[in-house]
């Protein structure tokens, strides 16, 4: 903990602040060659600090299993040499893509001559705010300057050490890349007064993304005092359509629900046809129980898996994050879809099936930010849908919703060229 005042805190966050905003300003005017440049110095920093970034995250790990922490968080917090390696990669595929930052968007000239060009431009500064998972500073950090803005970062308290040094090698190298001081910073106090008094930062944040459980979420939408961009849960559905390849279908389902059970994209319900009810359910429960998933289900489906638990109302709103897995039996593709927009969080569904118009109605009316036919919710990340890094997933419906790259960390600005007309 800080043994810092809250005086000191609020005094040290105006500072970070005000280097944050004129850092911003800076950035704006960046040439896409020297934001790709810093990117791929800090990707190259980033794998020769392997050793440093490791031992960080030791000293998290022994403390987060001293606490007890759960296994699929501590699988969150855990940095192995892929995911180090992949935070590098991620860093190389964002300095490689297009420059988000004065994209025309739309030039219209008026019947006054009045030549009007919508074009993007950054936020300016965004703020962070994330748990158990170290590698969203390396994402949030090299996202957010591709897209010429300024980070404030706060990380979780169980990674404090990982991000602390994930970020001093990052700042080092941004600066020393030419990219402007104060541009990436991450807030070393792990007091939750800290979090609260950021989230009044209106004066210099101009946008603030919580990456986290539904209750950090919604403690940041209640106290910010700017713009949220963000995903309550994942509460992500599968719906086995009769006559799917049943096959394949296991194969999603065993791929979404268990190989990474504490992450928001992975499965949450699975919804049968009831007309594949009695071909599918002993192999499906078979393929669960060999992965030791605990099946909760309707009474529908215990009559054929007598193995699963009951389930509740609230299991169907469930986010379990770990290796359990609610199961109810419908009616055909419409009550999949009417479960679905009851009970989903708008993350990731998808449908299993061979049957072309289940899958267009599937599609069309179910209200999700990623919809899928015959594929995994796993998928849903920026670095699968070819961003690289991704700043998060968003279920709302303004500005931005899915995973979220550079592209989605601009707004727009309108310029008029005119040759002295005036309104009459």
């Amino acid at each position: 903990m800080s043994a810092l005042t809250l005086e000191e805190i609020r005094a040290g966050l105006s500072e970070m602040g005000e280097r944050a905003k004129r850092a911003s300003r800076a950035l704006a005017a960046l040439s896409a060659d020297a934001k790709n440049a810093a990117l791929i110095r800090m990707a190259e920093a980033v794998e020769t600090s392997a050793a440093q970034i490791t031992e960080a995250n030791r000293l998290d790990l022994d403390a987060a299993r001293a606490a007890g922490m759960p296994a699929a968080k501590i699988d969150r917090l855990t940095l192995t040499p892929g995911r180090i390696a992949a935070m590098a990669e991620g860093l190389r595929t964002v300095a490689a893509q297009h420059d988000p930052v004065g994209r025309v968007l739309s030039r219209t000239v008026r019947p006054n001559g009045l030549e009007i060009t919508k074009v993007s431009v950054p936020f300016g500064v965004i703020g962070i705010i994330y748990e158990a998972r170290p590698n969203v500073t390396v994402d949030a950090a090299g996202i957010c300057l591709k897209a010429g803005n300024a980070v404030l970062l706060r990380g979780g308290s169980d990674a404090i050490r990982s991000n602390l040094a994930l970020a001093r090698i990052l700042n080092d190298t941004a600066v020393a890349s030419g990219i402007p001081d104060g541009a990436v910073q991450l807030l070393p106090w792990t007091d939750h007064e800290a979090v609260k008094e950021m989230l009044k930062l209106d004066r210099y944040l101009d946008l603030v993304i919580p990456r986290g459980g539904e209750r950090l979420i919604r403690m940041v939408v209640a106290e910010a005092t700017m713009p949220v961009l963000k995903h309550y849960k994942g509460v992500c559905h599968l719906f086995v359509d009769a006559g799917c390849d049943y096959e394949q279908a296991l194969k999603i389902i065993v791929n979404a629900k268990c190989q990474r059970p504490g992450v928001c994209n992975a499965l949450e319900t699975l919804l049968i046809d009831r007309r594949a009810l009695a071909e599918f359910a002993p192999r499906f429960a078979a393929a669960m129980a060999e992965k030791h998933v605990e099946l909760r289900g309707d009474a529908e489906f215990r009559k054929a898996v007598p193995s699963a638990l009951p389930a509740t109302e609230e299991d169907y709103y469930a986010e379990y994050l770990d290796l359990i897995l609610a199961v109810r039996v419908v009616d055909g593709v419409e009550a999949a879809v009417e479960h679905i927009n009851t009970y989903g969080s708008r993350h990731s569904d998808g449908i299993l099936s061979r049957d072309q118009a289940h899958i267009d109605y599937f599609w069309t009316n179910v209200d999700s930010s990623t919809v899928y036919a015959n594929a995994s919710t796993r998928f849903t990340d920026g670095g699968e849908f070819g961003m690289g890094a991704e700043i998060g997933i968003s279920t709302d419906k303004l500005h931005a919703r899915g995973p979220m790259g550079a592209d989605e960390l601009t707004t727009y600005k309108y310029l008029v060229r005119g040759c002295g007309q005036i309104r009459e």
